[in-house]
């Protein structure tokens, strides 16, 4: 039966295909090793089906590692472990054939190179997990649905914690090393509406009772959205802090000497928002940590999704550039559980796999010695 050739596919479908990324032809390597030369598996380690990039070569790997290994005199004169593996994999793939795993055989450079593909593989798996975690809790962050959102957040940014943790110790970070994609900038919230219409108030009512201050050390300027706002925060602070007077005169005055009127802002409308209190200084101080909060955990979020979309960096720059981001969320949870009352037990973490310890060496203890007798 003659064969017809297959319609040339159209160059704007051709277009709208985007190429393999490397890892896919690392998978493929790997995969051609391994029905080359099954026995190269037992030098293969820290992978599993889900670390492939495709459901294709997720099943083929699932064969090759489930099937019992064929007889090497066996497996070079014959296809029957190959006819296996493709009937095994087919269960779970059917657009698998003959001719891929063909294909794959062909375009193994060296089987015996199977460690180094695997750890590839492995990388990439890695940035995909972290890429994920991420972006559950960017997601999260922004989840105006949730009934307990710092718990729900804070648990997924202790689940994306735990990823880099897993990926740390397969890839031990190395010092130093730090991403090379530029962190994205703080996102601006959709409606500061009510966010700047609390922070008044706190403003206000904290101008009327200033003694409430020293209740809310746990707030900083930062934590606010406008910096007029975070500005009229740190010379109340100040003010209680030197026990000086307090009131929206005052406040303005203290706001004058910073420069915080430079800006535009009119003194008439200051004094007019500080002096119109109502609620509690800690409860309008607590709404404004939970916005830092969850503010901190997108841009947290955002940073670690642009680490790992950018294939150029490494596993180790990734857990170096994730954990200095979390850094930040840890800081403010910090605050939320002094302003909650909600300090849990101390958990111990496992330790970086590469942090140096003290210097060994005669020469550092006796310059330790001679700075204790000092």
């Amino acid at each position: 039966m003659p064969h017809t050739p297959a319609p040339a596919p159209d160059e704007d479908d051709l277009d709208a295909v985007p190429p393999p990324q490397p890892v896919f032809h690392v998978e493929q390597a790997l995969l051609g090793a391994l029905l080359l030369e099954p026995h190269r598996l037992d030098d293969v380690s820290g992978i599993a089906a889900d670390s492939f990039s495709t459901a294709a070569h997720a099943a083929l790997y699932t064969a090759i590692t489930t099937l019992p290994r064929p007889d090497p005199a066996e497996h070079a004169k014959n296809t029957k472990w190959l006819d296996r593996v493709l009937a095994t994999s087919r269960e779970q793939a059917r657009g698998l054939t003959a001719p891929y795993l063909h294909a794959l055989a062909q375009v193994c450079p060296w089987p015996s190179h199977a460690p180094a593909y695997a750890r590839m593989v492995e990388a990439e798996h890695a940035r995909r997990r972290l890429l994920t975690a991420a972006e559950r809790l960017v997601h999260t962050a922004h989840d105006a649905s949730l009934p307990h959102p710092v718990q729900t957040v804070l648990a997924e940014a202790d689940a994306l914690a735990a990823v880099v943790d897993d990926i740390a110790n397969c890839f031990p970070p190395r010092s130093g090393v730090l991403p090379r994609t530029s962190a994205p900038p703080p996102a601006l919230a959709p409606d500061h509406t009510e966010a700047v219409e609390e922070e008044q108030l706190l403003l206000a009512t904290a101008t009327a009772r200033p003694d409430d201050i020293e209740a809310v050390r746990w707030l900083v300027p930062d934590d606010l959205t406008l910096p007029l706002h975070a500005g009229l925060w740190q010379c109340l602070t100040t003010l209680a802090h030197r026990n000086e007077p307090v009131d929206p005169v005052t406040v303005l005055w203290e706001a004058q000497q910073r420069g915080l009127l430079d800006n535009g802002s009119e003194p008439g409308e200051v004094l007019r928002m500080l002096a119109e209190p109502a609620g509690s200084v800690e409860h309008w101080g607590e709404r404004a940590l939970q916005r830092s909060l969850l503010a901190t955990a997108e841009h947290t979020g955002r940073r670690i999704e642009a680490y790992a979309d950018d294939p150029a960096n490494t596993p180790f720059q990734l857990v170096v550039g994730a954990r200095r981001a979390l850094a930040d969320i840890a800081a403010v949870r910090t605050r939320w559980q002094h302003a909650t009352g909600t300090t849990p037990p101390q958990q111990r973490r496992p330790a970086p796999a590469t942090r140096a310890g003290p210097p060994t060496t005669t020469a550092a203890h006796a310059a330790r010695s001679t700075r204790a007798t000092r």
